[in-house]
């Protein structure tokens, strides 16, 4: 846990009163929970896994696990709330951070060429794209225009065109929770978070709660070539999740994270601090409708979490005047929003972080061993 952080820090201000899914990390191995009015429940006996855990909501409550006691008083560790859930991503749903992937192109990953093509391209298309609506007639002559100004970009097309960027972040089970060290790559030099509202969807495709996401960026890698979107988003302990998914109901729904507003602080270990914030409702497509897409013609058996996009680019420069913002080893990221709580991650490069060893072979011989996989079963209906 970096430096004197409770896990009290990292809850949702009003954790006592909602409801919320995570999983734990047992003697026994790792396991689902519920936390309702502030108790937590270990719910393996009735779901072993997350993703079963969410298909079976409708069916059960959290006192049909077993309770295990107050949330703030627990010892066992967070873990990412996610498991056999695909994590999927958009990217380019806010204008700004459309703007600064055409940036990374243009500068080729070179992070001191950004600053001029920064001031260049916010003139000239800057107030166009923050009011256009994408796929509308508006959004196509805005594209025409570009096209003939010689600025248009791939970028630009997934920010005002009809389809939206979706990608694959990282494996099953590759995840990380709170706490947990996040990985940059030890050869990348122009790199930043990502602090994001991760909307969690069920097998039938809807979005049953929220979370918060931190979807590692390096600049420097998808600069130079949006084919390497793989490499530059998909390491090792490359993506984290959590602290819990907060579960839609009557008092937390769609809305919230429609206007959800989102913190970042980044501080360094040579005491240099960076502060951000993400505004939901200056997003281009509205969350909704990325689940939509990223449906499209697929579907997810154990369902899906799916980052929405940030609106935080960082800028500031931190070592030498006009290169920007990259990461130090030892910065240590915190993601916020109130209802959601804290995610904290201090920061490692992907070669030294933790490796990642727990797949599905481990996680099915796990739950073999506890006696749980007869609790796997199909999803009951009404």
């Amino acid at each position: 846990m970096p430096g004197d952080t409770a896990l009290l820090d990292c809850l949702p201000h009003d954790w006592r009163t909602g409801l919320f899914l995570g999983r734990i990390q047992t003697n026994a191995g790792p396991s689902p929970i519920l936390v309702s009015q502030g108790i937590v429940y270990d719910m393996s006996a009735i779901a072993p896994t997350s993703a079963q855990l969410v298909e079976k909501l409708p069916f059960v409550a959290a006192t049909d696990g077993e309770k295990i006691g107050d949330l703030d008083a627990i010892e066992a560790a967070l873990l990412s709330p996610v498991d056999l859930q695909c994590v999927k991503a958009c990217g380019v749903t806010f204008a700004l951070s459309a703007l600064e992937r055409v940036i990374e192109e243009r500068a080729r990953g070179d992070a001191g060429a950004a600053a001029e093509i920064r001031g260049r391209l916010e003139e000239r298309v800057g107030g166009s794209i923050r009011s256009v609506v994408p796929g509308t007639e508006e959004a196509a002559a805005l594209k025409a225009a570009l096209i003939e100004d010689g600025l248009w970009s791939q970028y630009l097309e997934v920010a005002i065109g009809p389809d939206a960027e979706v990608f694959t972040k990282a494996p099953v089970l590759a995840t990380v929770g709170p706490m947990a060290e996040i990985g940059i790559r030890s050869d990348s030099t122009w790199n930043n978070p990502e602090p994001e509202v991760v909307l969690l969807v069920n097998a039938d495709g809807q979005a049953v709660g929220a979370t918060l996401g931190n979807d590692v960026n390096l600049r420097d890698f998808e600069g130079r070539s949006a084919l390497l979107l793989g490499k530059a988003k998909d390491n090792n302990a490359s993506c984290s999740l959590g602290p819990l998914v907060r579960l839609f109901d009557g008092d937390f729904t769609i809305d919230d994270v429609r206007n959800a507003e989102v913190g970042l602080t980044i501080e360094g270990p040579e005491g240099y601090m960076l502060e951000g914030t993400s505004r939901m409702d200056q997003i281009s497509r509205d969350p909704l409708e990325l689940v939509r897409q990223t449906l499209s013609e697929h579907q997810y058996p154990d369902g899906f979490a799916l980052f929405l996009g940030t609106l935080f680019a960082p800028v500031q420069d931190r070592d030498e005047e006009g290169r920007g913002f990259t990461h130090k080893v030892g910065d240590i990221v915190a993601i916020s929003t109130p209802r959601l709580g804290k995610l904290i991650n201090p920061v490692v490069t992907s070669k030294d972080a933790a490796p990642w060893t727990f797949g599905l072979t481990a996680l099915m011989t796990n739950l073999a061993g506890r006696g749980l996989l007869s609790a796997i079963d199909q999803k009951e209906t009404a």
